[in-house]
């Protein structure tokens, strides 16, 4: 099963995350620059960072930026953190944002829909099954793809490859967290707060970027309170 990817576009993604059930007081906000006086200015407060990168091969196979200590994958499960694996290719976009959602429904009250719905059947399987269940979510596959019609950029066949991959950064329990659902599990990338999580994912979105400094195709957004 392949599925045409949802496009990095705020205003279609948080169409998106309000036809699955999120209050419409949250959404994806664009993140313009990493500079300070640009992150300034991004709606607070942030609850998730969506990085969308561009892939080469020298980038396949990496567990983490430097795979070092300070950025571990942790394999087993971690109080509070809800990952899921990526099993359906191109969903890249909608697992980033559901584990954006996922990992802040302390905060964003679902409404009674499709997302709240797989969260609860999914709480308390592991990372594996739940990639499985997403695999027959229909509801959510179903929504994922009529959004991924709305964009402004031709849409592409469903067996085109595509050489993007969007990953999301939460926080939880003091813990910056890179959630990837090809990963063996989430990345830790040190301390991070709710008040500074948007600089503190800014910092590793830039290590993302350092790694081919000539690439243009580089885009982040947020998770934010929308200004009314």
């Amino acid at each position: 099963m392949f599925l045409v990817p949802l496009e990095s576009n705020p205003e279609v993604m948080t169409a998106f995350l309000h036809k699955l059930g999120v209050p419409k007081k949250w959404g994806i906000t664009d993140v313009y620059g990493l500079d300070p006086d640009l992150l300034a200015v991004v709606p607070r407060p942030v609850l998730a960072v969506i990085l969308l990168y561009p892939l080469r091969n020298e980038y396949e196979g990496i567990k983490s930026i430097d795979n070092n200590a300070t950025k571990d994958i942790v394999k087993e499960e971690i109080d509070g953190v809800y990952y899921l694996k990526q099993y359906v290719p191109n969903a890249c976009g909608t697992i980033a944002l559901l584990h954006s959602v996922a990992n802040n429904t302390d905060v964003i009250h679902l409404e009674n829909d499709v997302l709240k719905k797989f969260l609860e059947e999914t709480q308390k399987k592991n990372p594996d099954e739940r990639g499985n269940h997403f695999m027959n979510a229909q509801g959510l596959l179903d929504t994922h793809k009529e959004s991924a019609l709305e964009g402004q950029t031709e849409v592409p066949s469903e067996d085109t490859p595509v050489n993007y991959h969007f990953v999301a950064f939460v926080h939880k329990n003091g813990i910056l967290y890179e959630l990837d659902g090809r990963k063996d599990g989430p990345i830790k990338h040190g301390l991070t707060t709710p008040d500074t999580l948007l600089e503190d994912a800014a910092r590793v979105c830039k290590e993302f970027m350092n790694r081919d400094p000539e690439e243009m195709g580089f885009t982040v957004v947020a998770l934010t309170a929308l200004n009314e």
